[in-house]
């Protein structure tokens, strides 16, 4: 450990460390205590101060964060509470014949010292959940949250300082230059969510302590409208999940692939239900965002006019702000293949539409693409839909709505390979910051015994008859 000595946080790292039995040693009722602390805290105590935090940060309206951050984390609290005796609890599996005499079951042991990276998007919703499998699984953890929601990061240091103990959960602020030494600890997990990009930098890191990671990515995510849908609810509910926080998810609808044959009348049903979600002027709505940064408006403003340059139709929106980093919701169609918006992860109000002659020939355009962390699908047909299903990989999917599946703690979130590593949310979260401990027990005489050195005819026909018969 002498080589972390310059490291300005080992010191916090060495305490976590010493102090991680301890913590991985505690018991049910001891977890259940301090899940129920930061429930009181988030729920209670901090709730308008967390409203205000958003506000400021992502002029988040007080419903998006009531439903996407404050109902997201005690939703996942209360999952967790309900089952967290039984996953604690050792389970019991089958043990071979030939092995007779003996029983083998599986302990959940906490992996340790946890290091959780969280974006800025949903700031409070990407940092408390990863936390509150750390803590179900008796880990220690350091958090660094994003520097881009000062307002955010600022108040989960104090609730975080107010809830644990530094030798258990701490949170640092700061650039990136934090994030830099953080990843040179030896860290036994990392639970990373953001970009690609940066996903393989903390993939790297980690590579070097060998440190398990959970990486919970992006990317392109489609989403398939064939001409038997219901094209009305459709766009609604697209409309609901590509503008909501001002379309800054990472599990947003980045671009439509439609039949050719409804395009027309889809994007008529969109501008319907922008102008009832939004108004005639949604810069003057109260149900509508802003953008994070001006590094990333300028990101998304820089796409818009590649779009126009390239002759791109604008369906609906492209007015922009930047004192107030407003982008208008922008719906685009007529775009070129190697326009930005149909090469780069989006994030942000802009939704390209593609249309396609055939099924195959919208499920060969996705697979030509990096696998996204989700794929959406509307259609009345169960055909149209195991078709899609079968011939693409995705993280996760939705039939006939989009988002949603994120909000149900019974399913596994993540993402595979461009899109992710690892899956999170209730059990799969609790999983993901344990190790999977074997254990076989002997009880009486082991017939392998029988199999022991040194060996002669009888051993090597009775090892036969273990092969054929066991």
């Amino acid at each position: 450990m002498s080589d972390f000595n310059d490291n300005p946080y080992f010191e916090l790292f060495s305490k976590q460390q010493q102090n991680q039995f301890a913590i991985g040693n505690s018991t049910y009722k001891q977890r259940l205590k301090k899940l129920n602390t930061l429930q009181y805290a988030i729920e209670v105590t901090y709730r308008a101060q967390i409203q205000k935090a958003l506000q400021k940060d992502l002029g988040k309206p007080v419903v998006e964060t009531e439903l996407t951050e404050i109902y997201a984390i005690i939703g996942d609290i209360k999952h967790t509470k309900k089952h967290l005796r039984h996953w604690m609890q050792k389970q019991s599996v089958e043990t071979p014949l030939s092995m007779l005499g003996s029983s083998s079951y599986i302990t959940y042991e906490p992996k340790g010292v946890c290091l959780i990276i969280s974006p800025w998007n949903f700031p409070f919703n990407l940092t408390f959940g990863p936390l509150v499998s750390a803590i179900a699984a008796g880990n220690t953890a350091i958090i660094k949250p994003s520097e881009m929601t000062p307002n955010s990061s600022a108040l989960m240091a104090k609730i975080i300082e107010d809830v644990f103990a530094k030798d258990e959960v701490a949170l640092i602020e700061g650039e990136v230059e934090v994030s830099t030494a953080l990843l040179k600890l030896p860290f036994n997990h990392i639970f990373f969510t953001g970009s690609p990009k940066v996903g393989k930098i903390v993939m790297e890191a980690a590579s070097k302590h060998l440190a398990s990671v959970t990486l919970e990515l992006g990317g392109k995510s489609p989403t398939i409208v064939d001409k038997t849908a219901n094209l009305d609810k459709a766009a609604k509910k697209i409309m609901w999940a590509k503008f909501l926080n001002c379309g800054q998810i990472c599990v947003s609808p980045d671009y439509v692939m439609i039949d050719e044959s409804v395009k027309d009348e889809f994007i008529t049903s969109c501008k319907k239900w922008l102008k009832t979600f939004y108004n005639d002027n949604p810069k003057t709505s109260d149900s509508y965002g802003n953008i994070v940064t001006d590094k990333h408006f300028d990101r998304l403003t820089s796409y818009l006019e590649n779009a126009k340059t390239l002759h791109a139709t604008f369906e609906v929106g492209g007015e922009t702000d930047r004192s107030s980093r407003y982008i208008e919701p922008t719906i685009i169609s007529d775009l070129k293949p190697e326009a930005k918006l149909l090469e780069e992860e989006i994030f942000g109000p802009i939704l390209p539409i593609v249309i396609y002659e055939s099924l195959d020939m919208a499920i060969a355009y996705i697979n030509s693409k990096p696998r996204p962390l989700a794929l959406y699908m509307y259609s009345k047909s169960k055909k149209n839909t195991n078709k899609i299903l079968d011939n693409t990989r995705a993280g996760g999917s939705c039939i006939n709505n989009s988002v949603l599946h994120y909000a149900n703690h019974n399913l596994p979130f993540g993402g595979t390979n461009n899109s992710g590593i690892g899956k999170s949310h209730g059990f799969f979260g609790f999983r993901a910051f344990s190790n999977e401990r074997s254990v076989l027990k002997q009880h009486t005489f082991g017939v392998t015994e029988l199999l022991f050195p040194p060996y002669s005819g009888f051993k090597e026909r009775l090892a036969q008859l273990t092969i054929r018969w066991f």
